[in-house]
């Protein structure tokens, strides 16, 4: 009998071990895809108490570790022959096997750290894992021996302007290396962006590299393993230094509002370790070489890139290149920021994509469509005469001519440029900007351009994709897809709100509940806890936090709504990884801004400040970007005193994880006192509906438990009624509204409306966005006839709860409150008239969890639950005894628990393994 098919460790390092018996048990285990402190690359980090992770998968039921076994020690030789001289944990009686905590000897700078796990189960013990490793960054500023180098000015081909056009910058150094290389790393840190080279060759597959930050407050690096490329004898390190969101090229024209950082510089430390120990330092200062006069002559992320493959700078990263004309750097003053290890997964080409149409427009230009709104670059081939120069142009929507329709661009130009040296084929890409689109205008393409010769790249944060999911609705699947499409293209080492105009900032208030859907679709953990660094930084000395994070845009607008997405993101991180410790980062911080806002704003409780409302409900009329009838808008101060009410909730259960019970009783007491001011305030008894009645002023107070007992039937039939009547089955709600929407609707008893609304194909739906062509969100209800200042078609914000209510309630696959991280999987399915059929998997923090219902004469429900969890599992049916699983009565199979019959769900009680559930409904 196999008890456990897998056993995995988390430091995303894949390893297997040998079939072993235990006891009675025979168990083939593989403990693989290791995690330290949830990195995909582990190197460098610095992070002075890892935690590990590991996961269990087995085609037995009731697996359940008792305890685990740590070895973590300074070599694999130690480690092979069971020496953790770093770190023995002994055998730990414990269930806990994600955020274990490193309780070994201290870590110092560049440290290698390798380790292994052994689990205990109710069904028996592994073997020890096949091992896996982290290291250490350079912790101490002491550790850094380079110096920042650049150029503090543009030059001669350069224009510092409006439209600024600065060229890229190159730098390189030759050193020797002895024959034995034991071991050599790069630190490396260039804001904007770099590419590194050692001897010629690109050391990664990073794009976009490094992530953004407020540089001011924070500036990143990255950490390389470039041993094999460091060669006996003479060696060549290279650097490519774009502008990226330090030198962001609009500041000069808007600098009271857009933040500008300076000229790019590099900051780069080689440290080789030899086989006889000794070490060898190579770090950027004045003895490097540098240029501007290369191929990338401009690069601006709104703007596009030039490249000239003419002033190409042919083996200049390589030994032996005459930089004899080059300059020596300056050595300039360092960012004011701390440097810190990049923690968060890097950009990447995640996938290509094949043109679908090429269409001469007119003599000399042609239009290219993808099939699909991405985000990326187009790569391509080319052959021509030596000065040709091929131009694209991107945008997301063509005119009814069939040319770019570039009016919501605003003042982005969205152009690429490559000047041919005349080859016999000639291949490109730009490597420091992105763009979204669908289309792109190709014009100076010699002769006849073949839609062969194009492909997309399509580029954004290395985030796996650990959900599924399908339904039998082919609206609800291709609003998903959409989604999909939209939440990727914007993941660009922070979430930003659109990829294509002159904006692309990370806005607070698209990614409220948003964040928590996109958790549903990739495994962004440790972006969104890079976001909350980023916005912790970005809070003024009085407790202020913006609307936009990394303050790039000056927005301290002192709203409720967009800065609440903190507190929201440490929630989630909380609810769907497990993950305690940015709750805990952030807490004072985040206290802070409330305490803030209480003082400047609350008057008699009630939260007397709001600027953007419920931004962005269907407007009255199709050409307006904002409802002027105020029988549709929200009053801002409901939604702010609503919003400081939820987040006091939220604190409050934060400060008893803590142990701060003073701050406990605080925050539950001004509640009540809020909660009383906002129904004397906002309530009317005769019409049971609070102020003018939209969705949003009913749905908000209903949600957050304001609103008393008594009231909520009345309340929410107020809300039926509007949906109903006055809206015509349709949304009516903006960004604050739609993000509780769904689950609202679903959870007092109408998944009916909610159904409705997720599957309506006519204005305004999620669906109207889809039989319009869109194949990502809209950044309007109405993106197709609004006023062009503001109708992007790649945007995620008003997506709201809609990917929530689609896993959580369709698909039945819900966190438990109490045990976060899915240690516990809340299992109750909705089911909508007229949908057959709901698909879905999640790759939780513990394993896979799969739900797969149908339902026709009778209800069928395959289920799976990961080792080490357990999940509370709610069977549709008439009666208790009409449930079966496996063919047998369900509450005498193996693995469950009868728990109660509860309004129409049979409610059983599940360890880990593969359930097949049938009922009569």
């Amino acid at each position: 009998m196999k008890i456990f098919k897998h056993i995995q460790q988390l430091l995303w390092v894949t390893a297997c071990i040998c079939l072993t018996a235990v006891s009675a048990f025979a168990a083939d285990i593989q403990l693989n895809d290791l995690r330290c402190e949830m990195l995909v690359n582990p190197q460098g980090i610095d992070v002075t108490v890892p935690r590990l992770s590991w996961k269990m998968t087995g085609t037995g039921r009731g697996i359940e570790q008792t305890a685990y076994e740590v070895l973590v020690a300074s070599s694999p030789a130690k480690l092979a022959a069971g020496q953790g001289d770093l770190w023995t944990s002994g055998k730990v009686a414990s269930n806990a096997s994600i955020m274990v905590s490193y309780a070994g000897k201290a870590l110092t700078s560049r440290m290698a750290a390798y380790w292994k796990v052994k689990v205990y189960t109710t069904k028996g013990q592994s073997a020890w894992s096949t091992p896996a490793k982290w290291s250490m960054g350079l912790l101490l500023l002491s550790d850094w021996k380079g110096k920042w180098i650049g150029w503090e000015k543009g030059f001669a081909w350069d224009s510092i302007a409006k439209f600024s056009r600065l060229s890229a910058r190159y730098y390189r150094k030759e050193f020797a290396s002895a024959a034995k290389v034991k071991r050599a790393m790069v630190y490396i840190s260039g804001p904007g962006h770099y590419e590194l080279y050692v001897n010629g060759k690109y050391i990664s597959n990073d794009v976009l590299t490094q992530m953004p930050t407020d540089y001011n407050k924070s500036v990143q690096y990255t950490t390389y393993d470039v041993t094999p490329n460091v060669k006996p004898g003479k060696n060549a390190i290279g650097a490519v230094l774009g502008n990226g969101r330090y030198f962001t090229m609009r500041p000069i024209y808007k600098p009271k509002k857009v933040k500008e950082f300076g000229f790019p510089k590099l900051l780069l430390q080689l440290d080789i370790e030899y086989e006889d120990g000794h070490h060898q330092i190579v770090a950027s200062d004045q003895s490097w070489r540098m240029t501007a006069d290369g191929p990338i002559r401009s690069n601006n992320e709104y703007d596009g890139e030039e490249y000239d493959s003419n002033k190409e700078l042919t083996g200049w990263n390589r030994i032996d290149y005459n930089a004899a004309k080059w300059l020596t750097p300056q050595l300039v003053p360092a960012p004011p920021g701390k440097l810190v290890a990049q923690m968060s997964e890097p950009i990447k080409v995640m996938s290509t994509i094949k043109p679908q149409k090429l269409t001469q427009l007119k003599p000399g230009t042609w239009i290219m469509d993808m099939g699909q709104n991405m985000t990326g670059w187009l790569k391509f081939n080319v052959k021509g005469k030596k000065g040709d120069k091929v131009t694209l142009r991107f945008a997301e929507t063509l005119q009814k001519d069939g040319s770019l329709y570039i009016a919501n661009l605003r003042d982005a130009k969205v152009t690429d440029i490559y000047t041919l040296k005349g080859a016999a084929q000639e291949t490109w890409h730009p490597v420091f900007v992105f763009h979204g689109f669908r289309y792109a205008e190709i014009t100076g393409y010699p002769g006849k351009p073949k839609a062969e010769d194009f492909v997309g790249e399509m580029v954004y944060d290395d985030l796996a994709t650990i959900g599924q999911f399908e339904t039998s609705n082919k609206v609800i699947d291709q609003v998903y897809q959409n989604t999909w499409w939209g939440v990727a293209g914007n993941y660009k080492g922070m979430p930003v709100d659109c990829p294509q105009r002159n904006e692309r900032m990370p806005w607070l208030g698209d990614r409220a509940t948003g964040s928590l859907g996109e958790s549903f679709i990739f495994d962004n953990q440790k972006l969104y806890a890079k976001w909350m660094d980023d916005i912790e930084q970005s809070q003024t000395a009085e407790g202020a936090i913006p609307d936009v994070a990394p303050a790039y845009w000056n927005y301290y607008s002192d709203n409720m709504t967009w800065p609440a997405t903190y507190i929201l993101l440490a929630d989630m991180e909380y609810k769907q990884f497990g993950d305690i410790r940015p709750a805990q980062k952030h807490y004072a911080s985040m206290k802070k801004w409330l305490d803030y806002m209480k003082a400047k704003y609350m008057k008699d409780y009630i939260v007397t400040k709001d600027k953007y409302g419920d931004w962005c409900v269907p407007p009255e009329s199709p050409e307006l970007i904002h409802a002027k009838d105020s029988s549709r808008t929200t009053n801002g101060q409901l939604l702010a005193t609503a919003y400081y009410h939820r987040m006091l909730f939220l604190m409050k259960r934060f400060a008893k994880m803590f142990g701060k019970e003073e701050d406990a009783k605080e925050f539950g007491a001004l509640q009540s006192k809020i909660a009383d001011a906002f129904n004397a305030k906002f309530y009317n008894a005769q019409t049971q509906q609070y102020d003018n009645g939209t969705v949003t002023a009913n749905l908000l107070p209903l949600y957050f438990d304001i609103t008393p007992v008594a009231n909520r039937k009345a309340v929410f039939a107020n809300i039926v009624k509007r949906v109903t009547t006055t809206d015509n089955y349709h949304i009516a709600t903006g960004v604050i509204g739609t993000q509780w929407l769904m689950r609202g609707l679903t959870e007092y008893g109408r998944p009916d409306l909610a159904y409705r609304l997720a599957t309506n194909k006519d204005y305004p739906s999620w669906g109207y966005m889809a039989e319009h062509g869109a194949t990502t969100i809209w950044e309007l209800w109405n993106g197709d006839t609004a006023n062009p200042s503001m109708n992007s078609g790649n945007h995620v914000m008003l997506l709201g709860d809609l990917v929530v209510w689609y896993y959580q309630n369709l698909a039945a696959i819900k966190a438990g409150i109490d045990k976060p991280g899915f240690k516990q999987v809340i299992m109750k399915p909705t089911l909508p008239e007229g949908l057959d059929f709901v698909k879905a998997s999640y790759q939780t923090p513990y394993g896979l969890v799969k739900s797969s219902w149908k339902k026709g004469s009778n209800f069928t429900w395959d289920v799976s639950i990961p080792a080490n969890s357990v999940a509370l599992i709610s069977v549709p049916s008439k009666a208790a005894d009409a449930v079966t699983e496996g063919g047998k009565k369900a509450a005498e199979a193996e693995g469950l628990k009868f728990v109660k019959f509860d309004n129409g769900y049979a409610v059983y009680e599940a360890g880990s393994g593969d359930y097949h559930f049938r009922s009569s409904l």
